[in-house]
């Protein structure tokens, strides 16, 4: 709804000869000042729904210096785990009456960096939130200058003081360790992209379980994510058929591996067991269901924004370390078939 004929949107002026008062007491009744009488309150929240008023957040961030924005500087967004990350921010943002401002950059392109942090800086950011799963992305990063609040979410010693994640070794133990409580010894690792932080964390969890139960590996496989190359990966170890598992870095491939095994007329678990990690929404109905490591994004998003704005008590942020993930049992990894 416009004020006039004109067609120009409501002013915090239109609001104050409406209700009444002056401009300074809608503008406290914005910003919630404690000195308004609830009557008055009352009548200029009438006023701003009646014209459909929103305050210009710009000029508020100017009267302010508060923007009540968050910014993300995301990098392969489009992947189930940061978009996760970058939903889960958004929720906990909104709860504590903020917005979130989101840029995506090319890892690949080191120019993108500085003109991401540019755009945000524009917006008069209160915080800013980290998402690049790339070790390049960070490294081109240390080279910027911030000088507002921020945290990453990645499992990374590069920036271990403005750090949280969720602990993706011991996530990929857990996978690890249950197909080796299962009796299988003869476990093949299907890795993400090199370069990926998480991948690379998933890889030494798997690594190191195996080692620490005294088990021989193979190299892992380096995939790219997608579950047409778990189909492949599988096709290709299926012409040898030297394991009886396989933990998949992510449950997209994972679906891939399914896939593969089944058109060689085999089955999932009796034949080959497969344990992913991400636990994506569909999981629990691919057939059979997946077993899968789940992250807790929720939470994630919660610690990330207390960490950059406080905590609603005033309480210090958690500082518990890296979240533990849940081994998600199902149907998909069962007890090794002696022959």
């Amino acid at each position: 709804m416009t004020d006039d004929a004109s067609g120009r949107r409501p002013s915090i002026r239109d609001v104050a000869r409406l209700s009444g008062v002056s401009h300074q007491t809608v503008s406290r009744v914005l910003n919630n000042h404690p000195s308004i009488r609830p009557a008055t309150r009352d009548r200029v929240l009438a006023v701003m729904a009646d014209l459909q008023y929103s305050p210009n957040r710009a000029a508020r961030a100017l009267v302010t210096s508060r923007s009540q924005t968050i910014g993300i500087l995301a990098g392969s967004s489009s992947q189930y785990g940061p978009a996760s990350s970058i939903a889960a921010i958004e929720a906990a943002a909104r709860a504590r009456g903020y917005w979130v401002s989101t840029a995506n950059i090319e890892a690949g392109d080191p120019q993108s960096i500085p003109d991401g942090l540019s755009h945000l800086m524009a917006q008069s950011i209160e915080g800013l939130v980290v998402i690049a799963p790339q070790v390049r992305v960070f490294r081109a990063l240390a080279a910027q200058r911030i000088d507002i609040p921020y945290v990453t979410l990645q499992s990374t010693d590069l920036d271990p003081g403005h750090t949280l994640s969720v602990d993706q070794i011991a996530g990929a133990r857990l996978a690890t360790r249950h197909l080796i409580s299962l009796g299988h010894r003869d476990i093949y690792h299907l890795a993400g992209p090199q370069d990926w932080i998480e991948a690379e964390a998933r890889m030494m969890g798997f690594l190191d379980e195996m080692s620490a139960a005294d088990i021989p590996t193979t190299a892992p496989i380096l995939g790219d994510w997608t579950a047409e190359f778990g189909y492949y990966a599988g096709r290709e170890l299926l012409r040898v058929r030297d394991f009886t598992a396989i933990f998949s870095s992510n449950d997209q491939m994972a679906l891939g591996l399914m896939h593969a095994i089944r058109d060689e007329g085999l089955d999932v678990p009796r034949d080959i067991s497969i344990v992913g990690f991400d636990d994506i929404p569909e999981a629990a109905h691919f057939w059979p269901p997946l077993t899968t490591v789940r992250q807790d994004f929720p939470e994630l998003g919660r610690r990330c924004v207390d960490v950059l704005l406080g905590t609603e008590d005033g309480a210090p942020p958690s500082s518990g370390g890296a979240l533990v993930p849940e081994l998600v049992v199902r149907a998909s990894a069962a007890a090794r078939v002696r022959a």
